[in-house]
């Protein structure tokens, strides 16, 4: 498992957002998660990547435990995430958005004081591999546009490119195609499943036949727990889930 949470519990005030939350994510894999608006997704997330702390419990990224570090802190190790409203440079362009995700950027005053020959061959490497993430996502033609005009599905795509700037492990998506229209949302997903091959995701999306489609492994929440779990065949099939998320 390049993931582990293990017996997961957060509350604010009297209120438990996640309660014995476990849950496994195995390397090169898509992993779904999917439940109801207020189950406790995004603050698994949030948990996850270090923007909330846990109360209880572990969080393991390759058999490290990284329950207690800061958000920087689990983002150097390979954790890398989006959020529900795209968070993107909207005053830099799109090729200035991807460049200063680069992993380069974690020791750059580093490199400037002291190395500077260094960090201009460095700068040369982040851009061809700016280039080439933003061919693979089909944006290159739109480097030299600033972000806030870009169309909000552009917007998504370039938010999945600067995560994978920073070659991480794992990428943890929320709601990578909320908004974005059906095509847009299948292309999306399609360049994720590619991306696969190097890395790891964990998926939270609303869209529920996009994960059926493209998941290796889904888990369902409601009200701070895991409910099922299971490839998503299972999924589809499972009363529990039918009854807390579709409402049947």
């Amino acid at each position: 498992m390049i993931l582990q949470v293990q017996d997961v519990e957060k509350s604010f005030g009297g209120i438990k957002a996640l309660e014995g939350v476990s849950l496994g994510v195995e390397e090169n894999t898509i992993v779904g998660l999917i439940g109801p608006n207020g189950s406790g997704k995004t603050t698994l997330i949030n948990v996850i990547s270090g923007f909330l702390k846990v109360d209880t419990g572990r969080v393991y990224f390759e058999g490290k435990d990284i329950s207690s570090l800061l958000p920087f802190e689990i983002a150097r190790l390979g954790i890398c995430r989006t959020f529900q409203l795209t968070r993107i440079f909207r005053g830099l362009t799109v090729l200035e958005n991807m460049l200063i995700s680069s992993n380069m950027q974690k020791e750059g005053l580093w490199q400037l004081f002291f190395n500077r020959k260094k960090m201009i061959l460095q700068e040369k490497v982040d851009e061809r591999a700016a280039y080439e993430i933003l061919e693979f996502l089909e944006i290159n033609h739109l480097k030299h546009e600033y972000a806030h005009s870009l169309s909000g599905g552009q917007q998504k795509l370039l938010s999945l490119g600067m995560a994978l700037m920073a070659d991480p492990g794992i990428v943890l998506l929320d709601e990578p195609v909320a908004g974005v229209n059906p095509t847009l949302a299948n292309k999306i997903f399609e360049k994720v499943k590619l991306e696969k091959k190097k890395r790891t995701f964990l998926v939270v999306e609303h869209n529920i036949d996009i994960l059926m489609d493209f998941c290796d492994m889904i888990y369902v929440m409601n009200k701070g727990k895991i409910v099922a779990s299971g490839k998503p065949e299972e999924i589809q099939g499972n009363e529990t889930v039918i009854d807390v998320y579709l409402g049947g």
